[in-house]
């Protein structure tokens, strides 16, 4: 059986105050035409589907549209919901799009029973898991489950309720931070202390492949058939030397192990995500940029000692499409307060990271254990209805 595994599509969002839209629709496109291509049987797209949890209504007719497109095909398309989905309102019209081959995991409830699909060697069976925190497996289990406090814990829990058969071919899909994954910077990743966020990988160990949501570089973790695919597109300017691709699989005949072969067929987006380092006169200079995309998204890191007058305006005219500007002087590196007065992105941020950081700036020290695991349990109180 032939699938491919998808996530992270944050449809509707914006990098720097750069709208996506644009760049997202066209990866949309190419991934359509990809599909038609491979011909898998089942497409399945692990969580973050918008950016928001109530989504720009360009967004919600982008999706639209791309599941328009999904439901001409000869394939079923499985989809969960993610830390940054609406689970009810992505679970909206369920049981219609079903009629189409369209499956959308439900807010959890406790009950997730698997979609079977066939092949010549017999049944794949799918189980659909949203985004999950202990909060959520306490409130579908009640007192049974009153002593789960981590997130592997809860995933644990919840994958015992599935009562998997490890002797038939099991797929999961699901969207959490896995131990020993690489994170970066467009990912909103909470590690707490004693990595009480983290799932540990060891609960896995039942299914053939997970198919994982939630951390943008394409990546295993553990084994092989652990996975995250990735997000289609660049976020960040710390995911500007990954290459982003669509992760097809194939499953063979089960006899000890899985048969599993994993094919990455790299992404080319409409606008890349570029780093670029110099004076100003070297970065404005024609033989440095005569070879490169000008219309690419670009951070410019100037290394001038003076800063330049109206800089970011000026390296606009050649770099249409730059969206950050900043230096690297013996200035920068002396001031350590220029590290917290520069701007900071607070939508690529967890409420924990925001309070340590502003922990450091107001007693110029970093917060104790013992302080980072009260606030840790504060803002799951405060924030466990939110997603």
């Amino acid at each position: 059986m032939k699938l491919i595994h998808l996530a992270d599509l944050h449809l509707g969002k914006n990098v720097n105050k750069f709208p996506m839209l644009e760049d997202q629709k066209y990866i949309l496109d190419e991934i359509l035409k990809m599909i038609e291509e491979e011909k898998p049987q089942v497409l399945m797209i692990s969580g973050d589907i918008y950016d928001l949890g109530i989504p720009p209504i360009g967004a919600v007719e982008l999706f639209d549209s791309f599941l328009t497109s999904l439901s001409k095909m000869n394939i079923s398309v499985c989809i969960i919901s993610g830390n940054h989905d609406s689970a009810e309102r992505i679970a909206f019209g369920n049981k219609l799009m079903e009629k189409s081959n369209i499956f959308i995991s439900q807010q959890y409830d406790g009950n997730i029973t698997p979609l079977v699909f066939q092949d010549q060697y017999g049944p794949v069976n799918i189980y659909m898991l949203p985004f999950i925190k202990p909060i959520h497996v306490k409130a579908a289990f009640g007192q049974e489950a009153e002593d789960i406090h981590s997130y592997t814990e809860a995933c644990d829990f919840a994958i015992k309720k599935m009562k998997v058969n490890p002797k038939e071919r099991n797929i999961l899909m699901a969207h959490q931070f896995v131990s020993g994954a690489q994170t970066c910077d467009s990912e909103e990743i909470n590690v707490s202390v004693g990595g009480l966020d983290n799932v540990d990988a060891s609960v896995f160990k039942d299914f053939d492949y997970v198919a994982l949501g939630h951390l943008h570089g394409p990546q295993k973790v553990s084994r092989e058939g652990i996975r995250y695919a990735g997000s289609p597109l660049k976020y960040s300017f710390s995911e500007a030397n990954q290459k982003k691709s669509l992760c097809i699989i194939e499953l063979g005949s089960k006899n000890e192990e899985c048969q599993l072969k994993i094919d990455l067929k790299e992404l080319h987006p409409l606008h890349d995500m570029k780093n670029l380092r110099g004076s100003y006169d070297q970065v404005m200079s024609k033989d440095f940029y005569k070879d490169l995309n000008l219309q690419d998204y670009y951070h410019i890191t100037l290394t001038d000692e003076v800063d330049v007058p109206e800089g970011f305006s000026r390296l606009r005219t050649v770099y249409q499409n730059l969206m950050t500007m900043d230096y690297d002087n013996s200035r920068t590196q002396n001031n350590l307060s220029s590290d917290i007065q520069g701007p900071v992105n607070i939508e690529n941020i967890s409420p924990l990271a925001a309070f340590k950081d502003f922990f450091k700036l107001q007693n110029n020290k970093e917060m104790s254990e013992d302080q980072e695991k009260i606030v840790a349990d504060l803002v799951e109180k405060l924030f466990e209805g939110e997603k």
